[in-house]
């Protein structure tokens, strides 16, 4: 897929917990399916590494003593207790790919992405939804990842999101995919992408000026 990448983009991909956000950017970063100047912003956060994560790759797993640390050093462009964890979203990753022209992907829960919004507000936010809320259920049981205890936190959690998602609507999403199937909803994601760049709103009144003289 060809995007315009100058300047670089900000895409957030944000869904509640078994709304299929991870899913999809694993598919947008497949090799056959990602631009070369995709970049995926890897989160830190507090809990344990699940089975078959690895450091740096899901995320940058660290004890909350070093977390609050980098807190202080101003590390993060957001950063939130989830549920029972802390997670942060580092700066610097990511204002490098804008100053470089390309597009980071990031996958953040409702908290980060509105906070990410509020600091760039040209970033390109899409909230993730599940089918049904029988489907969101089974896709947390279906994990295996999460205690009985902890899969109602998370899905109650999940039910307050999605019943605010016009007051969230408010911090910058602009955009809505329906997880049904993955294949569509990456589909989808990725051309919001690459449409978002012909809002009139994105277009430069500089070039506007220069075709029509």
């Amino acid at each position: 897929m060809s995007l315009n990448t100058s300047p670089g983009k900000i895409v957030i991909i944000s869904s509640p917990s078994g709304g299929g956000k991870t899913s999809i950017c694993r598919a947008i970063l497949e090799k056959e399916r990602r631009d070369e100047n995709w970049t995926f912003s890897v989160s830190y956060t507090t809990r344990q590494p699940r089975e078959g994560e690895v450091q740096g790759r899901e995320y940058y797993f660290v004890d909350e003593p070093e977390f609050d640390r980098l807190v202080a050093d101003g590390f993060f462009a957001e950063h939130f207790r989830v549920h029972l964890y802390k997670y942060g979203t580092p700066r610097g990753p990511m204002e490098e790919v804008l100053r470089n022209g390309g597009v980071m992907l990031l996958d953040v829960d409702v908290q980060g992405a509105r906070r990410i919004v509020s600091e760039y507000p040209d970033a390109i936010s899409i909230f993730v939804l599940p089918p049904s809320v029988s489907v969101l259920q089974k896709r947390l049981e279906k994990r295996g990842t999460e205690t009985p205890e902890q899969q109602q936190v998370r899905y109650k959690n999940a039910l307050e999101e999605m019943r605010s998602l016009y007051e969230y609507r408010a911090y910058g999403f602009e955009y809505v995919v329906i997880n049904e199937e993955l294949d569509r909803a990456v589909r989808n994601v990725l051309s919001i992408v690459e449409a978002h760049a012909c809002r009139l709103d994105k277009i430069d009144p500089e070039h506007i000026r220069r075709i029509t003289g």
